[in-house]
């Protein structure tokens, strides 16, 4: 058994997501594990060099996470050669940038999504990584989510029968930053700083609908800004002028009908923060982040509507949970791992840069849609 050394310039893991999901709990996760199993048995362990801004908080994170490597010069961190791929988790509006660069020098490329805050920018971005033969990454990590992944397990088990419709509901509600502190930082939103619910959240969706329900054939989108005024960090109001809701349909391939609500303006009375409701011929079911409850055709209630009796059905109570026969691990450092296997042993990969794109694409189509009040086709795309 051989080990391999993965030098990875990480940036932007000072943030939230950075810092939780991709440095934690995925890159020190694997390094702590013994590193990365390929399929010959080989192991991969990753060495990361991080890289921002603020020189005392890297050197706080470094020291409490056992990273040697800091640096505030990320020119001189894509000059060594000795680290080859390149991570990004920083601000939307600089990633086509970074990513650029990183691509210039050489590098291979994993990044969170939105992989650009325009679809033109993200589409060069794309051919440029092509016309260098780069191998790229793009985070998609809720297909990884214990209760999507159940939704697959059920589709692929054929418990649906001829899948009808998906409705999805995301969200909670995001405090102003007035009596509450926020729980978001202020430039989500902010559109001068790339914010907006409909460019994070149709970035997500566009991977979950397409590879669990049938790809997006076409979009219609209606945003909102609730909440007009906001408080950020320093206690200063600002004007909150991005979207921060977004009301969505989807028609799929197949003639599934998806409807996803996205709203930082909810407060939550469902089974998690997100859940996802699959109508089907032959079952239905419903998923959360971890947990899945299903009702087959034949156990189907038969309901009568009557509005002039309280309702004595307990319709919660005849849903049947889906075991968890499978252990679950983190749905960040699943994908890391995926990734690494792919740059080392050529495993099966498709969340590259032009999946990313997608994302981009129907974000920046919900937007039109929302801005011309219409229904849009989404176009395949080729690069």
């Amino acid at each position: 058994m051989a080990q391999h050394r993965l030098g990875i310039i990480m940036h932007g893991i000072t943030g939230r997501m950075g810092y939780n999901q991709h440095l934690v709990r995925s890159v020190c996760a694997m390094r702590d594990q013994g590193g990365v199993t390929l399929p010959n048995g080989d192991k991969v362990i990753p060495d990361p060099i991080i890289v921002g801004r603020n020189a005392e908080k890297l050197a706080e994170i470094g020291k409490k996470h056992g990273i040697a490597r800091q640096t505030t010069d990320l020119g001189a961190a894509l000059a060594n050669k000795d680290d080859t791929l390149f991570f990004d988790a920083g601000s939307t509006q600089m990633r086509a940038e970074l990513i650029t660069r990183a691509i210039e020098a050489g590098k291979d490329i994993y990044c969170e999504k939105p992989i650009s805050d325009d679809f033109e920018s993200a589409l060069k971005l794309v051919r440029f990584a092509k016309s260098r033969g780069t191998r790229s990454g793009v985070v998609q990590d809720k297909l990884s989510l214990p209760g999507l992944q159940k939704i697959k397990m059920l589709r692929d088990s054929g418990f649906f029968g001829r899948m009808l419709s998906v409705r999805g509901e995301f969200g909670y509600w995001v405090f102003e930053g007035d009596w509450q502190a926020a729980q978001r930082p202020s430039w989500n939103y902010r559109k001068q700083d790339g914010g907006g619910i409909i460019l994070d959240m149709l970035c997500h969706w566009r991977y979950v609908l397409d590879n669990l329900f049938g790809e997006v054939q076409a979009v219609s989108c209606l945003g909102a800004t609730h909440i007009p005024s906001r408080v950020d960090e320093a206690g200063k109001p600002y004007e909150a002028n991005a979207d921060d809701a977004a009301y969505a349909t989807f028609q799929l391939e197949g003639g599934v009908i998806a409807q996803i609500n996205s709203s930082w303006c909810t407060r939550v009375r469902r089974d998690d923060l997100v859940t996802f409701h699959v109508d089907g011929t032959h079952g239905s079911a419903v998923a959360g982040l971890t947990r899945c409850f299903t009702q087959h055709r034949v156990n189907t209630p038969r309901p009568v509507w009557n509005p002039d009796q309280p309702q004595t059905m307990p319709f919660f109570e005849q849903w049947d949970e889906v075991p968890d026969n499978v252990v679950y691990d983190n749905g960040f450092k699943t994908q890391w791992e995926d990734f690494v296997r792919h740059l080392y042993a050529g495993t099966p990969w498709t969340y590259d840069l032009l999946a990313g794109l997608k994302g981009v694409q129907l974000a920046e189509l919900g937007l039109k849609s929302w801005q011309e009040r219409r229904w849009l086709d989404v176009p395949r795309l080729e690069v």
